[in-house]
């Protein structure tokens, strides 16, 4: 009798034993099936793609004829009280990082929820151009603070709406400016129209063109988006690069008028 009660209790131990494994992997699978299923937040979205703006990028195409190698640098200025962030952006020949030919602040955020979007992206002048040369590259000291940031906002000059893409495409996120575009009367334009798109590995393309009362298009690439990639270390070194030398005269209004819109 004494063998046959042990029995039973081991027996009954066991059972216990595997009921409450059987538990915790049905509790497991639960959290973890909640989790995977968990949608990412809208914010999640922003902060993806101000992660992926920002940093120093090069132009990635070797075809001087039509594509200029050019500097692109971005990084955090500044955050809004509802969580927006502002970043500071330039563009320069890598010859002459020192001289920006085109500055502006980017604010980066979840889109209106009645917007069929992921993230809006608008672009604005600074009111201080001078003040912020250089901005990413300077002490954190050394530079305008958020505060300062955030009162030299200017004018905002395009939108652009970003969304998920979707899958079996190269890019994460792409969008444009709304139909019709912004307006904008560099080199005879009277409105202008922005394409972005962001993929893997921070890379970045965009393609902004501007357009006449008759919809020809009077700056910008015709051949497709500059395509920005993340720079190697080195590049600062390969300063005999034909791609680095200023543009000729004939070519410096088409420069002026690419890439990121004219107030």
């Amino acid at each position: 009798m004494g063998t046959g009660d042990s029995d039973s209790e081991s027996n009954g131990w066991n059972r216990a034993r595997g009921l409450a494994l059987k538990t915790l992997l049905l509790i497991g699978g639960a959290l973890l099936v909640k989790r995977l299923r968990k949608s990412t937040t809208r914010w999640d979205h922003a902060h993806f793609v101000s992660n992926s703006l920002t940093g120093e990028k090069e132009q990635a195409s070797r075809d001087p004829d039509n594509y200029f190698n050019i500097r692109m640098l971005t990084c955090p200025a500044a955050e809004l009280v509802d969580g927006s962030k502002v970043l500071y952006f330039e563009q320069a020949f890598w010859r002459t990082p020192q001289k920006p030919f085109r500055q502006r602040l980017f604010m980066v955020k979840p889109c209106p929820k009645e917007l069929k979007c992921d993230v809006e992206l608008s672009t604005y002048a600074i009111r201080d151009m001078e003040e912020y040369k250089n901005f990413c590259d300077r002490p954190r000291d050394q530079r305008p603070q958020p505060e300062e940031v955030i009162g030299d906002i200017a004018e905002h000059l395009t939108t652009v709406h970003l969304k998920r893409c979707p899958r079996g495409k190269r890019c994460l996120y792409e969008g444009s400016t709304p139909p019709g575009g912004f307006p904008n009367s560099w080199n005879g334009a009277t409105y202008c129209t922005s394409e972005l798109a962001i993929l893997k590995n921070n890379e970045i393309h965009t393609w902004d063109r501007g357009y006449d009362d008759g919809g020809n298009q009077v700056w910008g690439q015709k051949e497709g988006p500059y395509e920005f990639k993340p720079a190697p270390t080195s590049s600062f070194n390969d300063m005999f690069s034909p791609l680095n030398f200023p543009p000729p005269p004939s070519m410096e209004r088409r420069i002026e008028g690419s890439f990121v819109l004219q107030e």
